[in-house]
């Protein structure tokens, strides 16, 4: 059976999906321009799980979960479903790590920023050239051999376990589990994690985009990465819808409140947005893919992208215990020092993990 989301055609209807959802979320209960920022809702699980104890960002969020179910099932269903791994994961994980950090001292994901932009958030403007720029350097590590070696393929059990996770999160975020006083499972009651869309249409969303992404490969690391690399506009062209598509629907729901100043959960510190999230893209490029294709790929029984998002998970908590994340009032005070160990660990490792020494 032909793959329809794999054409054109198919990614730009993808993109568009995602775009309106993520302005639907938002429209239902989701913080502003926040209608779908991967990054944000791991922080916001691993604050839930206890792992950070800023009490404004942890809630248990339910697009995450849909996101690799909604893959799993979509790989299931199309004979896509190859348990695999081997390839790197120490390094993997800690690219996880790094590649949070960079996206919580900018505040956002590659698909957040598109969206602060649809929503009219200016800062949103360095946030991207900085992604771009990091994928750039990205490409340049790839032209020179950089590789994480090959993955190999492993028993049809292994790829159970990360949607199994998210299975037991999504029971635990149901059934409202406390396992003492007080948390966790942790929710906020006040700030973003406390603005959330019903469970319902937020697992439904997830498991239609994640159902979707995996059929089209849907990547925004990937579309610069292939642009970049070998001028093929295939993936940026559901990324631009993506962008388009969410714009018009804030438009049309009042959304839209473009400045700089005073936008929703945001900063105005334009160094490090632009260098926060250079670290991402470049981290994302080493890693293959951006922080929802790593959910995604999860959901086929990839290993390695299971442990790339755990170790974002990892990273958030490490951003919010040692005064890493932003917030709306600036760049925190060991921010600018961890981006700044987060590029020299990415570079470290794109000149030592090559297949080929390059004269």
């Amino acid at each position: 059976m032909k793959n329809i989301f794999a054409t054109r055609t198919g990614i730009i209807v993808v993109g568009a999906v995602i775009g309106i959802g993520a302005a639907l979320l938002q429209y239902f209960g989701n913080p502003p321009n926040m209608g779908i920022c991967v990054a944000c809702f791991e922080r916001d699980i691993a604050g839930a799980l206890g792992l950070h104890r800023a009490d404004v960002v942890q809630y248990l969020r339910p697009e995450i979960m849909g996101f690799v179910l909604g893959a799993f099932a979509a790989a299931l269903f199309a004979g896509e479903y190859k348990p695999r791994g081997g390839s790197s994961p120490l390094i993997r994980f800690f690219l996880g790590i790094f590649a949070m950090l960079g996206a919580l001292v900018f505040l956002g994901c590659p698909w957040r920023t598109l969206l602060r932009l649809a929503g009219g958030d200016g800062n949103a403007v360095l946030g991207l050239v900085g992604l771009v720029f990091g994928i750039f350097i990205g490409v340049l590590l790839l032209k020179n051999g950089f590789s994480l070696g090959r993955s190999y393929p492993q028993r049809k059990a292994s790829g159970w376990i990360f949607p199994a996770l998210m299975v037991g999160l999504f029971l635990l975020l149901v059934f409202q589990v406390s396992f003492t006083p007080g948390g966790p499972i942790f929710s906020s009651v006040k700030g973003p994690g406390s603005q959330h869309a019903p469970i319902i249409i937020s697992i439904i969303a997830g498991l239609i985009i994640g159902a979707l992404a995996q059929r089209s490969r849907f990547c925004t690391m990937g579309a610069f990465r292939d642009m970049i690399l070998i001028r093929d506009f295939h993936l940026v062209s559901g990324v631009a819808a993506l962008l388009v598509f969410a714009f018009v629907m804030n438009l049309f729901l009042g959304q839209f409140k473009p400045g700089f100043e005073g936008q929703p959960i945001a900063h105005t510190d334009h160094l490090w947005n632009f260098l926060g999230m250079t670290l991402a893209g470049l981290a994302f490029v080493l890693a293959g893919g951006c922080p929802g294709r790593q959910l995604f790929l999860s959901g086929e029984g990839d290993m390695d992208a299971a442990i790339f998002a755990t170790g974002m998970i990892v990273g958030a908590a490490f951003a919010h215990n040692f005064a890493i994340a932003s917030s709306p009032k600036g760049v925190a005070a060991f921010g600018p020092a961890a981006v700044i160990t987060g590029l020299i660990f990415c570079l470290v490792i794109g000149f030592t993990q090559r297949d080929k020494i390059v004269a």
